[in-house]
């Protein structure tokens, strides 16, 4: 499948709690979390070089609509509940229209 709707999200994590924030957002690749959805085609968790408390997520999906009806399920709002505890201030988002690339892990 090829992404068609993408984002990246920075979170800032309060102090003390970027590693429960990383794992939690880990847990999204589980089988019947969102990241586990034919529809997830990139789902990348990665810590910032330059701030520890700065976590960043870069997903890519098959459709915004498809991104949209698997976050409104049980299991994606069971993390987001989780997330928002763990977060010193709002998330910033960037919304992309993917071209082209490579994940492999």
């Amino acid at each position: 499948m090829i992404a068609q709707y993408g984002f990246s999200a920075t979170l800032t994590a309060r102090p003390g709690t970027s590693g429960r924030l990383v794992d939690l957002l880990l847990t999204g690749l589980n089988e019947g979390s969102p990241g586990d959805s034919e529809h997830c085609v990139v789902y990348l968790v990665s810590r910032s070089a330059s701030d520890p408390h700065v976590v960043h997520v870069t997903e890519g999906w098959t459709s915004e609509e498809d991104h949209h009806r698997v976050f409104a399920g049980e299991a994606a709002q069971a993390i987001v509940a989780q997330i928002d505890g763990l977060l010193a201030k709002e998330p910033e988002y960037t919304d992309h229209v993917p071209v082209r690339g490579k994940a492999a892990f």
